[in-house]
């Protein structure tokens, strides 16, 4: 299979997996954390973290919090989520040592591009978790034929970081247009209280 069919394959099963019936989507609690400390570890951590914070921060939104932005030059809530599903494409593809490419999302609703994103970082968290050396991972580009690659910690500072931030632009706008975040979501201990 080429690399332009790959990742379609890859998306295609993840949209039909997220049409099924009582879907059980990741990361509504954070997952066990690993017994012992490595790159591959932390760097797992992490992306579990955004992950949670992404599934909740998604969680119940309404058409019109979608729709919301703070000001004339913001992105609504719909485009930063447009934003973090092409930054978990980053990091997915980085996982799969596959070149950086974006999977067209305009005719998949909300709730697909929210069950892709977090199936994306649920894979790549899985890959990363059990890697002895997270240098073997680039982020790889290729546009127009011309190649270019970064080193493993631009993945850090850039893809995770910014799907972070984002993740706390939308709890903040959200709260703004009236349907704040779950009170009882415990992002330091990865839980959802009773």
């Amino acid at each position: 299979m080429t690399k332009n069919f790959t990742v379609p394959l890859i998306i295609l099963c993840f949209v039909n997996d997220s049409l099924a019936q009582n879907e059980k989507l990741p990361y509504v609690e954070i997952p066990k954390h690993a017994e012992v400390y490595t790159a591959g570890a932390i760097v797992s951590r992490m992306i579990d973290g955004l992950g949670f914070r992404f599934y909740w921060a998604t969680e119940g939104l309404r058409i019109e919090d979608l729709t919301f932005k703070p000001s004339d030059k913001a992105r609504t809530i719909a485009e930063t989520l447009n934003h973090i599903f092409e930054l978990a494409q980053m990091i997915h593809n980085t996982a799969l040592k596959k070149d950086i490419s974006y999977i067209q999302n305009e005719e998949m609703s909300i709730s697909e591009k929210r069950s892709i994103t977090l199936k994306m970082l649920k894979k790549s968290s899985d890959i990363f978790r059990n890697t002895q050396n997270i240098g073997q991972f680039k982020i790889s580009f290729n546009r127009d034929g011309k190649q270019s690659e970064y080193p493993f910690w631009n993945q850090i500072n850039g893809p995770i970081s910014d799907a972070l931030w984002h993740c706390g632009q939308i709890v903040s706008h959200r709260r703004t247009s009236g349907n704040p975040f779950n009170s009882k979501v415990n992002v330091f201990r990865g839980i959802v209280s009773d």
